[in-house]
């Protein structure tokens, strides 16, 4: 379904990192969605006319849920808290992307009755009790085992490079939201390759959110990712100029682009640690792929800072 991606030597302020370049895996599927969604890409639900499925307007999940569904000839439905209206009036991204290939977006902030109500909330008392068998509900984020045998996948593509490049230990890193690639990558290392181990950083909610993200999905601790601190608290989704600049910095260093949301916040956690440990152990980061939704990312960084040359 997909050849493995390639991996590809840096150097990032002056640290040697090997990036597995998930970016380049499909034109639809790139990245941390391309491992969640692999599932449904390899064993078709049958009898499914219907993908549902919620987050952001410019979430990555939005167009792979979106070019899933049209690849199975299925209609694709995703729910979102509210369409910010630079975004309506200036469609772009995901968002954009998502409606081209027929994905209804239906803002539930805009829902009669519904101003005030939360989106989770909404997903778990009004959309999921009401939907048919011919629907398919996929959590937010892709938060469900559904989502292991895509990363299983991963892990067996860099314990094969692992044995290619005749490398011993390994340090994985990779940023994380619901933590789901991570936890998952973790486990399987854990119990087949001890000699890897996985790190990973909070992007969404704080350090003890991720540990619960975790817990809530393996309450074994001993094959959890080692949680990486962050250099201060951030609230996801807002822009941060040192964010821009590490973007800008990786990609003129590295001449790769990374995706702006969870990218920029993994590459100064991991820089922070190769910066303060004396280790010889070489590094994979994993590229989280999403590309298309810097389109509007970016959009956004230039209006804040247009004095920041990208």
């Amino acid at each position: 379904m997909f050849k493995p991606s390639p991996v590809q030597a840096v150097t990032f302020n002056q640290h040697s990192v090997f990036v597995k370049r998930d970016d380049l895996l499909h034109p639809q599927f790139s990245g941390n969605k391309a491992r969640k969604f692999y599932h449904f890409l390899k064993h078709p639900q049958e009898g499914i006319s219907t993908l549902v499925g919620s987050g952001s307007a410019q979430a990555n999940s939005l167009y792979s849920l979106a070019a899933l569904a049209q690849l199975n000839d299925w209609k694709c439905e995703f729910y979102v808290d509210h369409i910010p209206s630079w975004l309506q009036q200036n469609p772009c991204g995901n968002y954009q992307a998502a409606i081209d290939l027929g994905a209804r977006i239906i803002e539930v902030s805009a829902l009669q009755g519904q101003q005030q109500a939360n989106l989770d909330d909404f997903m778990q008392r009004i959309v999921r009790p009401s939907l048919s068998p011919q629907q398919l509900l996929v959590p937010e984020g892709g938060r469900c085992e559904y989502a292991r045998e895509g990363v299983v996948m991963l892990a067996e593509e860099i314990e094969q490079w692992q044995h290619e490049q005749n490398i011993g230990p390994l340090n994985v890193m990779l940023p994380a939201g619901t933590g789901t690639t991570a936890l998952f990558l973790s486990e399987y290392f854990s119990q087949m390759n001890p000699c890897i181990e996985v790190f990973s950083c909070a992007c969404v909610g704080d350090e003890d959110y991720l540990r619960l993200q975790f817990t809530q999905l393996n309450s074994n601790t001993n094959t959890h990712p080692h949680i990486l601190p962050r250099p201060k608290k951030y609230h996801f989704g807002k822009l941060y100029k040192e964010h821009y600049q590490t973007w800008i910095t990786l990609k003129q260093q590295t001449q790769i682009e990374f995706e702006l949301l969870y990218d920029p916040i993994g590459w100064q956690c991991l820089d922070n640690f190769l910066s303060e440990q004396n280790s010889s152990i070489p590094t994979l980061y994993i590229h989280q792929g999403g590309l298309l939704g810097n389109q509007s990312m970016l959009a956004r960084y230039r209006r804040k800072y247009p004095h920041i040359d990208s």
